[in-house]
């Protein structure tokens, strides 16, 4: 079944994510982080964050919430039983800290066929309340055998 380009292009309503100091501790142990920055808010600010500082990869969870509607997109038309995860680039701007609000946008960027294989590429632009950029992500999806 060949891949449909309909869906390029298109974008999805913003998600809304407020940030949490224990979720910041919570996934910061779950990944292995060891930086202090991460666990206590005097380190934090000692080392000129605002507050807690999430890790990089926080980038995923509060993302999440704007990624998924898109990949789960029937006018994507994504056949998941055939999906593998292709990877991910981040752009890391401002950092996220505890006490932030981050609002998150997705957008179709590119479905293409090569090889036999579809290609869903998704882009995600997070901002802080301040407006400023904390991440810009590329999500790739690679669905077998169109």
């Amino acid at each position: 079944m060949p891949v449909n380009a309909d869906a390029k292009g298109k974008t999805y309503p913003p998600f809304e994510y407020e940030v949490g100091k224990e979720k910041i501790k919570e996934y910061a142990w779950a990944v292995g982080e060891d930086n202090p920055v991460h666990f206590d808010r005097e380190q934090a600010r000692a080392a000129g964050f605002r507050d807690v500082a999430a890790p990089p990869m926080f980038a995923v969870v509060y993302s999440g919430g704007a990624v998924g509607p898109a990949v789960l997109d029937p006018e994507v038309g994504i056949n998941f039983a055939m999906m593998v995860h292709g990877g991910q680039e981040f752009v890391w701007g401002e950092p996220v800290c505890a006490g932030d609000t981050i609002t998150t946008q997705t957008s179709v960027k590119d479905i293409y066929e090569r090889g036999g294989m579809g290609f869903y590429v998704f882009e995600s632009v997070s901002l802080n309340q301040d407006d400023q950029e904390v991440v810009r992500g590329t999500w790739t999806n690679i669905v077998r055998g169109v």
